[in-house]
């Protein structure tokens, strides 16, 4: 065994929250992508009701880093230990634990450890390492109690809806009308630019200027998308995101059947309170955010999706 030496780092905040509560959203590790700014996507590959793993894409430094993770979940104790049984590049070995502690009905402490080694024990690498764990830990954080104070409201500060469409052609199109982003201000009219870097084949950067629905503006929004072509599923993130949405993420998903193909586009929305009245205007409410997000994001996607379903049944296959 190697003889690197061991690191660890130590957070922690207070939460106005029931100890309960914030549990939960430590060991919902599935939704992370949508409540925690780093995370991108996580899959769950394994779970026994304590024993867990975990496919992780989460963004560090700017970067997107891909790992599988053992999670042990002690409900008793509140506490989640994890260890990366393949880790990011830098690292010879990552784990830690998260730890909960009732203050009170109503107040709790949250800390999450670390322990790492860099590979080789390289300085650079030690000091990449301690930077983005200690980045995306106080983001974790800061997330997490503002999710748990608000636990009593997530039910309308949270958004989920789906649309779909038939098709009668190849999934193989479909997905590479969806999957090919650089190609989308020639062909989707909302549409205005597109850059994108795919640093590693699947792992897409994208920033994109859309036009409003009703044609009155534009925003630029900035997203992640992970590609699984054999399972026809992108899973997209929002990494810098527009007015009145605090986090976004989804799936463009294809699904063949034997009389042709359904593509559906998922949405999972949590909304940023604080840009309602700047946005819609002096006493609009909450519920009028969730009616002009929903409508903005339907109108795209339904676009995207009939489109896509265009290009597939009107190509001309040479035989």
């Amino acid at each position: 065994m190697s003889g690197e030496r061991v690191r660890r780092l130590s957070h922690a905040v207070e939460v106005a929250a029931p100890a309960g509560v914030v549990y939960q959203l430590i060991a919902d590790a599935e939704r992370w992508p949508l409540y925690f700014p780093p995370n991108v996507h996580v899959e769950r590959l394994d779970f026994d009701g304590v024993r867990e793993r975990l496919r992780m894409w989460v963004l560090a430094d700017g970067q997107v880093r891909s790992w599988t993770s053992q999670r042990i979940q002690d409900a008793a104790r509140r506490q989640v230990t994890f260890r990366q049984d393949q880790v990011m590049e830098q690292a010879q070995s990552m784990g830690g634990t998260w730890t909960v502690t009732a203050l009170g009905p109503e107040r709790c402490r949250l800390s999450v450890e670390h322990e790492f080694t860099a590979a080789g024990d390289r300085p650079q690498d030690v000091a990449w390492l301690r930077a983005a764990t200690t980045a995306n830990a106080r983001s974790d954080l800061r997330s997490l109690r503002f999710l748990a104070q608000h636990w009593g409201r997530l039910d309308e500060l949270v958004l989920s809806f789906e649309e779909s469409v038939r098709v009668k052609g190849g999934a193989e199109l479909v997905y590479g009308f969806l999957y090919d982003v650089a190609d989308w201000p020639q062909q989707v009219p909302h549409v205005r630019r597109v850059q994108l870097a795919e640093p590693q084949v699947g792992v897409q950067q994208v920033t994109l200027d859309l036009a409003s629905a009703d044609g009155t503006g534009a925003h630029t929004v900035t997203s992640v998308r992970v590609c699984f072509p054999h399972a026809g599923r992108i899973v997209h993130k929002e990494t810098a995101t527009r007015k009145l949405i605090a986090a976004h993420c989804g799936e463009w998903s294809v699904v063949p059947d034997e009389s042709g193909v359904t593509v559906l586009a998922q949405h999972h929305v949590v909304l940023r309170e604080k840009d309602i009245e700047e946005v819609l205007g002096a006493g609009a409410t909450l519920s009028d955010a969730r009616r002009r997000v929903h409508g903005e994001l339907s109108y795209q996607s339904l676009q995207i999706l009939r489109l896509a379903q265009q290009h597939a049944q009107s190509a001309v296959r040479v035989l």
